[in-house]
């Protein structure tokens, strides 16, 4: 079945992957192409509207990334958001330029003044915040284009050519801290581009299906079973695309929670599919021995995945095709085109160059943590498991600062054990959309009864988040933290010290490592 697309053009702003998001909530297909994707590239995926991102660059430096101007030549309507704004200003004669210390600058949340009459503003108030991230300013705005909103610093916040189906915003409609900005993209996909909203997370799984069974033919597949919710919505996917033709390897590499291995096997143990589970724990350990630094340690562990899955194969027979759990914000957070790399992803950015299988099959890439929630309650997996607390792949590898060894895992696994536990007990759990321990390499000095400590600190983090993408702090009562900072010290041993993490993302990552 063929959706209409829009096409958002990435420039390598922090927010990219954000605008896509926002798009399909509209109900609106969408895909990222780098701003490099030659001009006949789109043409061919016939857009019903295209969409510029933010960046980091300025747009009148020599080295800043353009688009070929035949683009405004395609009959097709374009929004520009921040950088892209200034691109689409700078390439149809405005001009862009540095922004004075004292006007046109402005960064957060800023009161924004919209003239309703714009298609892109319309139904909505007068007056909101908005959020800016801009230190550039459009001296000239180009012919043709009306000034459509601005700010008590900046008159031109926004620009339009409505006859041409032209729109630019100097703000960031796409995060949570612009008020109305989702209905603004609503605005230009079904009130400029004629959107339909022919995309449903119901087309999506019949498509995939379709699409897997004709990839895989009667091969046999082997995937990357962890338990988690991306992994278990791509064996539900599979094994209903598939069936008998699927094996689901199960690597219990010792990374994980307290008792998680063998919940993870009950709970696919009634499934009709094909269930190995693997004790690799020592030969994970061994490797990592001695490892500190985060990104070798993902590194490592994706490449030991890839071998036990190769050698699993082996005694399995001939396997065409290995399947990952890979969804867009690992993709995103490993880097691409010119975005910078955050972390690397075990079942992305860690993986060898050499791979023992005809191809690796990622039916979740382009999808969203919600998304891959919403295509798991299609396939009708229960409740438990698609709202299952997510678990980075490389495990508590990466909430154990610095080197590992067995019994910081297991000091780890009891801590994070008793927060988990609390957490449910107070019923924030409903609140909160990840929360977890960390296992820091710090030591300080404690007393406890008449003796002096010197044990490890342990960190709390907990957000709250739509996904995954920016997240904030959960502002968890202070009576629950004393119950799980008094149960943690007087229960795990090699712990005298909790701290609480109170950092949001951006600037931070929702995981430390």
């Amino acid at each position: 079945m063929s959706h209409q697309t829009v096409i958002v053009l990435d420039f390598g702003g922090q927010y990219n992957q954000l605008i896509a998001r926002r798009v399909r909530e509209c109900g609106v297909y969408c895909e990222v192409k780098p701003y490099t994707t030659p001009l006949e590239q789109l043409k061919a995926m016939e857009p019903i509207g295209i969409i510029f991102t933010g960046g980091p660059n300025s747009v009148y430096d020599e080295k800043a990334p353009h688009v070929d101007p035949a683009i405004f030549e395609l009959g097709v309507p374009v929004l520009g958001i921040c950088y892209g704004c200034q691109l689409m200003a700078h390439t149809l004669g405005g001009q862009v330029t540095a922004a004075q210390e004292d006007t046109a600058r402005e960064y957060g949340k800023t009161e924004t003044y919209y003239d309703t009459a714009c298609k892109i503003f319309k139904g909505l108030p007068e007056k909101g915040i908005s959020w800016m991230s801009h230190g550039d300013y459009m001296a000239k705005v180009p012919e043709g284009f009306a000034l459509t909103a601005h700010t008590d610093a900046c008159p031109n916040v926004a620009i339009a050519d409505e006859k041409r189906g032209f729109y630019g915003v100097q703000y960031h409609p796409e995060v949570n801290h612009t008020e109305h900005g989702t209905d603004m993209i609503r605005n230009f996909l079904y009130e400029v581009c004629g959107a339909a909203g022919d995309w449903t997370m119901g087309d999506y799984k019949n498509t995939a299906i379709r699409e897997i069974r004709e990839k895989v033919g009667d091969g046999k597949v082997l995937l990357a079973l962890s338990g988690g919710v991306d992994s278990s919505v791509a064996a539900a996917l599979l094994a209903e695309a598939v069936g008998k033709q699927l094996t689901c390897v199960f690597v219990d590499h010792g990374l994980m929670r307290l008792n998680e291995g063998d919940e993870v096997e009950a709970a696919f143990a009634r499934w009709d599919i094909n269930f190995v589970r693997v004790d690799a724990e020592a030969r994970f350990l061994l490797k990592l021995a001695g490892e500190a630094e985060p990104e070798r340690k993902r590194k490592i562990i994706g490449e030991e995945f890839i071998r036990v899955f190769e050698e699993e194969a082996k005694k399995i027979g001939r396997v065409d095709y290995l399947v990952q759990g890979t969804i867009y914000p690992d993709v995103i957070e490993s880097g691409a085109g010119d975005a910078a790399v955050i972390k690397s992803h075990h079942n992305v950015g860690g993986l060898p160059d050499y791979v023992d299988f005809k191809e690796i099959i990622e039916p979740l890439r382009l999808l969203f943590k919600d998304e891959v929630r919403q295509l798991g309650r299609e396939l009708g997996l229960p409740e438990y498991l698609v709202m299952r607390q997510p678990f980075p792949g490389p495990g508590l590898a990466i909430r154990v600062i610095g080197d590992l060894t067995k019994e910081k895992l297991d000091t780890l696994r009891e801590a994070d054990a008793i927060y988990r536990e609390e957490i449910a007990a107070a019923g924030e759990d409903k609140n909160i959309n990840q929360y977890f321990a960390v296992l820091t390499n710090t030591r300080s000095v404690g007393v406890m009864g008449d003796g002096r400590t010197y044990d490890y600190t342990l960190a709390l983090r907990a957000v709250t988040t739509s996904d995954f993408m920016t997240a904030d702090w959960a502002r968890i009562p202070y009576d629950v933290l004393d119950r799980i900072s008094t149960r943690i010290v007087n229960e795990v041993k090699g712990i005298n010290r909790i701290v609480y993490d109170i950092t949001s993302k951006p600037p931070a990552t929702i995981e430390w490592e």
